[in-house]
């Protein structure tokens, strides 16, 4: 999974939109509101719960991002039908305080 825990280019350079065969990847985003005004121990296990809910789905996930400054999750996929929704509540039921900004099932690849 690539993507990292600091800053560096802005996302659009760096994520990745499209697999090799050239079809799109889903994205979403999490806000953890007050993230960053946590203590460094604190943020360190959130970063290590999340790593370790997205490393179950490996196989799926493509990039993954956590951006202290906005306090906010960005996580790129391949698509399959109702995989998001599995994340999310997994990243929900280990680290509660993300949620998910919003997304438009339109803009989804249809298969």
């Amino acid at each position: 999974m690539g993507g990292g825990w600091s800053e560096g280019e802005p996302l659009w350079k760096r994520a990745p939109r499209r697999d090799e065969n050239g079809r799109a990847y889903t994205d979403f985003l999490m806000l953890a509101p007050g993230l960053k005004k946590r203590s460094a121990p604190e943020i360190e296990q959130v970063i290590r719960v999340v790593e370790g809910v997205l490393a179950r789905f490996g196989e799926w996930v493509v990039f993954a991002e956590i951006n202290l400054k906005l306090s906010t999750l960005w996580v790129s996929m391949r698509y399959r039908p109702g995989l998001m929704s599995v994340i999310v509540a997994a990243v929900r039921e280990q680290a509660p305080e993300f949620k998910l900004v919003g997304h438009d099932p339109r803009a989804y690849p249809s298969g």
